[in-house]
């Protein structure tokens, strides 16, 4: 079995969700769900049981607020489909927990890079709009567009959703 890697990006309700959760029905495999939220309120707990009833029984959801490497390094194998939503939420819950950003996005990029199966990860594109006001929001939208960089570079595919619409800016490398 090939092994593959897809970076879906794009803003909130954008259709990048279920645009990778499509991608990674139609390959063939033992298909995860990594969630990377935590329910805290009602709202919240609202939009993770909408993304629930989209998955059929076939999928098993694997939770991964903050060990995400370690999940996905679990999970790796050549029969694995993983879907990862999102890495927004995981590194929201690390800043949050003043984990070292920097050596967890070095580590997501090792495992994302030696990942056997297929794997879809799926972040939002937060720096389309204004500086925020505030210092923790700039430290988020910084960090933020350092992690969605350094996984577009060791990603095979990028895709950008604006509207539901899907526009390739990294294809994936073509059989020789």
């Amino acid at each position: 079995m090939s092994r593959s890697s897809l970076f879906v990006l794009g803003g909130a309700r954008s259709g990048k969700s279920r645009y990778a959760q499509v991608r990674a029905e139609k390959i063939a495999g033992r298909h995860h769900f990594v969630a990377t939220a935590e329910a805290f309120d009602e709202e919240m707990r609202s939009r993770i049981a909408r993304h629930q009833a989209d998955r059929d029984t076939s999928w098993r959801t694997v939770e991964a607020p903050r060990d995400l490497p370690a999940v996905l390094d679990r999970l790796s194998a050549p029969d694995a489909v993983v879907l990862v939503d999102c890495l927004t939420l995981w590194l929201s819950n690390l800043i949050l927990a003043d984990a070292d950003i920097d050596r967890a996005e070095a580590e997501l990029c090792h495992t994302i890079n030696g990942f056997m199966g297929h794997i879809l990860v799926v972040s939002n594109e937060v720096g389309l709009g204004i500086v925020p006001a505030n210092a923790l929001a700039r430290r988020f939208g910084d960090a933020a567009g350092r992690l969605n960089q350094a996984i577009a570079a060791v990603a095979a595919e990028v895709v950008l959703l604006t509207a539901g619409l899907p526009l390739t800016l990294k294809a994936p490398p073509q059989p020789q």
